[in-house]
């Protein structure tokens, strides 16, 4: 039982509509640490790697803190945003694409811009194991395996009880700056930071998304 409200939706609706939210993110509203940790609460019972659940979540409220992971973030988006690989020259061969990908970087630019008065950053963190010294390319998998199912069970009751996140990847490329910030001892990775507010309105709906037909095969390539 939730000491919170919670939105009235099904199953399916929370599935699919539940939104990157950027510029609907409530900048101004206070969100209570105590449903932060009624969302990590229903997150902890994700599926993890092995039941090993080396799992580490810092909920960041104090303005301090949030103010210098804007500075490294808004720093870093503005080198995403001018390099080869920017979200809005995605897809030029394509115009309705490239139209929905200009939409997401303004909304981006606006988070990049915005973040430190978002009032909690939930920065889920991973704990290596088994001996690893570092997280590489052979060894990802058990630990994203483990990390990323609890932040979507966090992003999916954050999102039942009227607050929006997003998914950013921006933080990851200032890896030193953030275990700086955050205080991270060496065998523990930051996996993403997720902005966390109340949302402005209540029209979620299924995004676009490219036909079934076009990325489901069976048995082969």
């Amino acid at each position: 039982m939730s000491a919170y409200p919670i939105v009235d939706l099904s199953t399916d609706a929370l599935l699919t509509t539940t939104r990157a939210v950027r510029k609907r993110l409530d900048l101004t509203r206070p969100v209570p640490v105590g449903l932060i940790l009624e969302c990590l609460e229903i997150a902890v019972q994700a599926p993890t790697s092995a039941n090993v659940q080396n799992w580490s979540f810092i909920v960041v409220t104090d303005v301090g803190q949030r103010r210098a992971i804007a500075e490294v973030y808004r720093r870093t988006w503005e080198l995403i945003a001018a390099s080869p690989f920017a979200v809005a020259d995605r897809f030029k061969d394509d115009p309705a694409r490239n139209r929905q990908q200009h939409k997401v970087s303004d909304s981006a630019a606006y988070l990049a811009e915005h973040i430190g008065e978002v009032p909690v950053l939930m920065i889920p963190c991973v704990e290596l194991i088994d001996g690893d010294d570092r997280l590489t390319a052979e060894n990802a998998n058990k630990y994203w395996s483990s990390i990323m199912p609890a932040t979507w069970s966090y992003m999916l009751a954050a999102r039942s009880r009227g607050l929006g996140t997003t998914w950013t990847g921006v933080t990851i490329m200032a890896d030193d700056e953030m275990r700086a910030i955050l205080g991270l001892p060496d065998h523990v990775y930051h996996a993403t930071t997720i902005p966390t507010a109340y949302y402005i309105g209540a029209t979620f709906r299924p995004a676009t998304r490219i036909p079934l037909d076009d990325v489901v095969r069976f048995d082969r390539w």
